[in-house]
């Protein structure tokens, strides 16, 4: 994948992650972005002309592979591991690494170890049951400075996915007005 992906991903596991209600948003714009509760790729579509995956990858991660935090959050079990960073108009705007439990994947209308260079939350957010929980933002330290980053748990038909995202300097998350 891309150099910096050890990097981006470093920066996620130090996140300081704060509830929602505990969080103090720098503007307006980084609220409703954070917040979303939706689709985040949709959300992007918005604000270019072409959304794309610049770098994907999956990849399987055996149980002992997760942290104590995953494990809580998605039990103790092989996952598939998607790490993508989404451009829009071939700037890179997020960083996002998401993990599906192995039963997570069975018996969903999708193929989602083939998603390739779709973006997730298209797949996910077409679904007839989808649900997200346990939202958590924060500040993420990187070499860039710091950047914003949120993690939940998303419900695809009842089923289980945690995913993180990590917002990168020219997302329009830090555009000064709401466009």
């Amino acid at each position: 994948m891309n150099r910096m992906t050890p990097l981006y991903l470093s920066s996620l596991r130090q996140v300081n992650w704060q509830w929602p209600e505990d969080f103090t948003y720098p503007t307006d714009n980084a609220q409703s972005w954070l917040l979303e509760q939706g689709s985040l790729s949709r959300l992007m579509a918005q604000y270019c002309q072409q959304l794309s995956i610049i770098q994907h990858h999956n990849q399987w991660l055996e149980a002992a592979q997760l942290d104590f935090t995953e494990v809580a959050w998605l039990m103790a079990e092989t996952c598939l591991l998607r790490q993508v960073i989404l451009a829009g108009d071939t700037r890179p705007w997020v960083f996002g690494r998401t993990l599906i439990p192995q039963s997570s994947l069975q018996d969903q209308p999708e193929d989602l170890t083939q998603q390739g260079a779709i973006p997730l939350g298209l797949t996910v957010f077409n679904s007839d049951h989808v649900r997200r929980d346990g939202l958590q933002v924060g500040w993420a330290m990187t070499s860039d400075g710091p950047l914003l980053a949120r993690r939940s748990r998303l419900w695809m038909n009842h089923k289980p996915m945690l995913v993180a995202e990590l917002f990168l300097p020219d997302c329009p998350i830090y555009a000064k007005e709401s466009v």
